[in-house]
């Protein structure tokens, strides 16, 4: 497991392809992926520290619906949920689930510095925490 792994999972392969490549220019190890069960596996198999997830996944499968299998398959991955818009009840459920962090989709360029310092503070948290286990 790599310090600086993550790991971008969502269907839109635009906004998948910016981010990666942002993270790859900052330093990071990115896998991405549009599939769930690409997911579960990099998760189970890599144990992947941190997960930024999108919305949906093949516009049937809500990411909010994931989160407990994935906490399942590594309760120490960092989920950060980027979505476009949530309606309120389920940012409670996603957080109750046991999320690190939520994020709106960056608009702008200038915008993905917020998504850096999660990914980063995630990271931080998860290593610190392996450290004393």
């Amino acid at each position: 497991m790599n310090e600086r792994e993550i790991l971008i999972a969502d269907r839109d392969n635009e906004f998948r392809n910016q981010i990666a490549e942002y993270f790859r220019q900052a330093g990071y190890q990115v896998e991405t992926t549009d599939s769930a069960i690409h997911a579960f596996c990099s998760i189970v198999e890599k144990h992947i520290p941190v997960i930024l997830l999108g919305d949906d996944f093949d516009g049937k499968l809500a990411s909010a619906d994931l989160i407990p299998l994935l906490k399942k398959c590594n309760r120490q991955l960092a989920i950060i949920v980027v979505s476009d818009e949530m309606p309120l009840s389920v940012a409670r459920k996603i957080r109750q689930e046991g999320i690190f962090y939520h994020a709106f989709k960056p608009a702008a360029p200038a915008d993905r510095e917020e998504l850096h310092q999660a990914v980063s503070c995630a990271l931080k948290k998860n290593f610190a925490k392996n450290r004393i286990d």
